[in-house]
């Protein structure tokens, strides 16, 4: 059995429970080695408290588990089945109490469960699924190396089209096919190209609107490739800017470059946060800083932490996420400039290394 189903099972012990029915694909892979997209089919990892653990996939999707699960105790289902009766016969009568995703059951799916399914109670595997992922082995972030950079070739590659005259979604087009050609799996999140006064939108749409001169060019961008996604944000500048634009695009750089000084096992979440909107709120643009400092990357391109000002957990060696400070001014643009760091036993390691000074294109 490998380290991290054994972990897991310890986690069991320790919390109590006689069950752990693991269904979200993602962690069926992280903790078996088979990937796979069940899409309406039922998926399940069951592990049991001195049982062998038990692995509940699709009929058509048998070869392949067996090919690639850790977990060879495989259990089929065909789609005239019904899953949840399958799940019971692995069981075996009164299953105790079972621990499940919380976040990722349906009531839907819940309720079927609860029918086929004598738990004496349901507890939330979420957290200790979540501690597991939060520091990232060496094989992970050796992945998540990889697909940083080949979203940082995509973008270098990409930037080649951009000029004056061209769409937003032109460029979107072009990156994405990019993204294929260089060997990503897919993008990790809807690619996001917003030119002059949209930029000022943090979560804006790209559309129509071709680049003029003295626009701000903000492109932000990720891929999944081997099972893990990468996310960086760079915003350019179309000729000259206007001076309030500058000001905006240095305050975002030294934010962003503050909160990775903060950086370092054992600070808070939260203290980089402020670190960064210190920055931002003493070039008095405060108000103009509408979310969070950044998010964790892994195997899912949003994932814990959640990097906010509130947030007191405590940096651990291992984890991986964002640091995108931004500051959206209607009117003049926004910037954002966001990069992929590791946390690592004495400080910090910047994944991302596309350069960060502003950059005149077109």
């Amino acid at each position: 059995m490998n380290e991290r189903l054994n972990t897991l099972l310890q986690s069991m012990n320790s919390h109590g429970w006689d069950h752990a029915l693991i269904t979200d694909p993602k962690h069926v892979y992280y903790l078996t080695g088979f990937a796979s997209d069940p899409h309406e089919r039922f998926l399940g990892l069951l592990l049991s408290s001195g049982s062998e653990p038990v692995l509940i996939v699709p009929a058509l999707d048998a070869a392949a588990a067996e090919a690639a699960s850790s977990v060879k105790n495989i259990v089929t289902h065909q789609d005239t089945d019904n899953p949840y009766a399958v799940l019971q016969r692995s069981l075996r009568g009164s299953a105790g109490t079972v621990a499940v995703e919380k976040e990722q059951l349906t009531v839907s799916r819940f309720e079927q469960l609860q029918q086929h399914v004598d738990a004496s109670a349901f507890k939330d595997a979420g957290p200790v699924l979540r501690e597991l992922r939060v520091r990232k082995s060496p094989e992970e972030v050796s992945l998540i190396k990889h697909a940083v950079k080949l979203v940082e070739d995509v973008l270098r590659q990409g930037l080649k089209k951009a000029s004056i005259g061209v769409s937003e979604l032109e460029l979107v087009a072009e990156l994405e096919y990019l993204m294929k050609k260089l060997g990503a799996d897919a993008p990790s999140f809807a690619t996001m190209v917003l030119s002059g006064p949209n930029t000022a939108l943090p979560h804006g749409v790209p559309g129509g609107r071709r680049i003029e001169a003295g626009d701000l060019l903000m492109f932000d961008l990720g891929v999944y490739a081997g099972g893990y996604a990468s996310d960086i944000t760079r915003t350019f500048a179309v000729g000259d800017l206007k001076p309030d634009a500058v000001r905006i695009y240095d305050t975002v750089l030294a934010a962003n470059q503050a909160a990775i000084q903060a950086v370092k096992p054992g600070v808070t979440y939260g203290s980089i946060d402020r670190a960064a909107r210190a920055v931002i709120e003493h070039a008095g643009y405060g108000p103009a800083f509408v979310h969070r400092l950044g998010h964790g990357l892994g195997m899912d391109v949003h994932e814990y932490p959640s990097v906010h000002g509130l947030n007191e957990d405590v940096l651990q060696a291992g984890a991986v996420f964002t640091i995108e400070p931004g500051v959206y001014v209607q009117d003049v643009g926004g910037v954002r400039i966001e990069d992929d760091v590791l946390v690592t036993e004495t400080g910090i390691e910047v994944l991302t290394s596309f350069p960060k000074e502003l950059t005149v294109i077109g």
